[in-house]
């Protein structure tokens, strides 16, 4: 199967824990990040979804992430990071994921690394169960 990452920017509402989230899906191409600052008004958790198979970018998409949680709007707010694509050869752990990206240096929000297959739902659940866990109440 042939997944193709996301162009631009899809909504859709997942019913999990209890909860209706309503998500949005951005894709990461560089063109429209900057565009990302549009969509941080009232964020409760924070979901950065990483290619495990694509070592080449880990520094890049470090760099980005690191710059999301500067931002005023994300202040505090949790962070789940997905590891996905683990079902490739190539695909690196994500404890690896979590020390590339300096995960164990972020000390003002809770975060999770969860490994998953998205293309097989694997770990999906469990990283939505963390974050409806640690959405604070408003």
């Amino acid at each position: 199967m042939q997944v193709t990452p996301t162009q631009g920017f899809n909504i859709k509402s997942v019913q999990s824990e209890g909860f209706k989230l309503n998500v949005w899906d951005i894709g990461g191409a560089r063109k429209i990040r900057p565009y990302w600052r549009n969509y941080f008004e009232n964020t409760d958790v924070l979901i950065y979804v990483v290619d495990s198979a694509d070592i080449k970018r880990l520094e890049e998409t470090g760099q980005e992430l690191s710059e999301l949680l500067l931002e005023e709007k994300l202040r505090g707010v949790p962070l789940l990071v997905y590891a996905n694509k683990q079902d490739l050869g190539q695909a690196v752990t994500a404890a690896e994921i979590a020390e590339g990206l300096g995960l164990h240096n972020i000390k003002d929000r809770d975060w999770q690394i969860q490994s998953c297959i998205a293309t097989e739902g694997k770990g999906v659940k469990e990283g939505l169960e963390w974050a409806c866990k640690n959405i604070k109440r408003k």
